[in-house]
């Protein structure tokens, strides 16, 4: 007798409810961490003081860095008839089924927003033209900028641009511009943060770089000091930055560290630089109309303004910490801002750009140059920063001559 023997067909798989599954998971994954990068981004834009924000960045570390474990822990026991499509919607834990709706809420209100400010799509940033140089400024030097040794392993570190000052020559179209300012040029550098980790020969290069240009004014837009020992280097570093119609600066957030910020003031206007924190300084050597202006918000005084009237049109040129003030100088007819705050991101991602930034808008503007009617707005990466790591994300000093449209 001969036996058949028919081919037994192999068990299949079925990979639509795994695959939906998985889906669902890196999509709460990638809204959890934006959620707390938001949050993040946003508590630092805050003026709050700075025992209260790291109260908050602390919980927010720890949350973000929990909750994915706890959930994974508490689903744990029914991950196979999850895995089999077998799991009810009512067998999961209400607390996850109601935090599962935070992550999305994240991606749905802030991810267009995000995607369409990343650099390739930014619909309110500026092409301008740039002439760009990169100098290692140790090596320029001769000298070691390290002066401790966090600083020292920080800078040996595979890419991290520490100590590489990029110098931006850029032409920025403004509107509304006076004829007899076009060309007008400004040094721009911002965050220097004085730590006691960087030499102050690091700050020195930038400004005789700046002074070899010969701007018209050098503004410097806050966060100068971090610790009280380093005011005395204010000194050494800025004491020979030179102008043609004046050095001027404003304070930021982490002035503040310092018992008085009131001596960084002092001691900068003994050099020979102007403040204007909540201050307007008319300028009219340069135009009639010109008024330098200084806005330190959230965390000093903002200054009073006239309001421009159309027989006599200010001219104003704004210094700010932070560019989060960008629509009380529109409210305020500025034709030009400046600011600084953000550090670039600290570091960049290829076409993604920054992500972090402590800024009420996230890093729609870290850095670079934006138009957002009547006012024209530049955001340096600034010279320094408390964290010693620039990823993709050199320092810089921008050298911006202002252009007529």
């Amino acid at each position: 007798m001969i036996e058949s023997v028919l081919p037994v067909a192999a068990p299949t798989m079925t990979w639509g409810w795994p695959t939906a599954i998985c889906g669902f998971v890196m999509l709460e994954l990638l809204g959890h961490f934006a959620l707390y990068l938001v949050l993040y981004n946003r508590i630092n834009a805050t003026g709050l003081p700075r025992s209260v924000i790291k109260v908050f960045k602390f919980l927010f570390l720890g949350a973000c860095l929990l909750l994915p474990v706890l959930v994974f822990a508490a689903m744990s026991p029914h991950l196979a008839s999850l895995w089999n499509g077998q799991l009810g919607f009512d067998e999961v834990p209400m607390w996850i089924r109601l935090y599962s709706i935070l992550p999305l809420l994240t991606i749905i209100l802030f991810g267009p927003n995000w995607l369409i400010s990343r650099p390739s799509l930014h619909s309110e940033a500026m092409t301008v033209p740039v002439v760009a140089k990169r100098v290692n400024v140790q090596q320029a030097t001769g000298e070691s900028l390290a002066r401790t040794r966090k600083c020292r392993v920080h800078a040996r570190l595979p890419f991290n641009q520490l100590f590489e000052l990029q110098i931006e020559q850029k032409e920025i179209s403004v509107e509304g511009l006076p004829l007899a300012m076009d060309g007008f040029k400004i040094a721009h550098l911002s965050d220097i943060h004085l730590t006691g980790h960087v030499s102050p020969r690091f700050y020195q290069y930038a400004i005789e770089q700046a002074n070899e240009w010969a701007p018209d004014v050098v503004a410097m837009t806050g966060d100068i000091v971090d610790k009280q020992v380093c005011i005395p280097w204010l000194d050494e570093c800025f004491a020979k930055a030179i102008a043609r119609h004046g050095c001027y600066f404003v304070l930021g957030n982490h002035d503040l560290r310092v018992k008085q910020p009131q001596q960084i003031r002092d001691r900068l206007s003994n050099l020979g630089w102007i403040d204007l924190g909540g201050r307007v300084q008319p300028l009219p050597s340069v135009h009639p109309q010109l008024e330098m202006i200084g806005n330190e918000s959230p965390w000093f005084d903002k200054p009073s303004l006239d309001p421009p009237t159309s027989d006599a049109p200010k001219t104003r040129i704004l210094l700010s910490h932070s560019p989060d003030q960008i629509q009380w100088a529109r409210r305020h007819n500025i034709m030009f801002m400046m600011a600084g705050h953000t550090h670039g991101g600290q570091g960049r991602l290829p076409w993604i750009g920054p992500v972090l930034s402590p800024s009420y808008y996230g890093s729609r503007y870290a850095s670079g140059t934006f138009y957002l009617h009547p006012t024209t707005m530049h955001v340096t990466r600034g010279l320094s920063g408390v964290h010693l790591m620039r990823i993709a994300c050199p320092p810089e000093l921008a050298l911006i001559t202002l252009r007529c449209i």
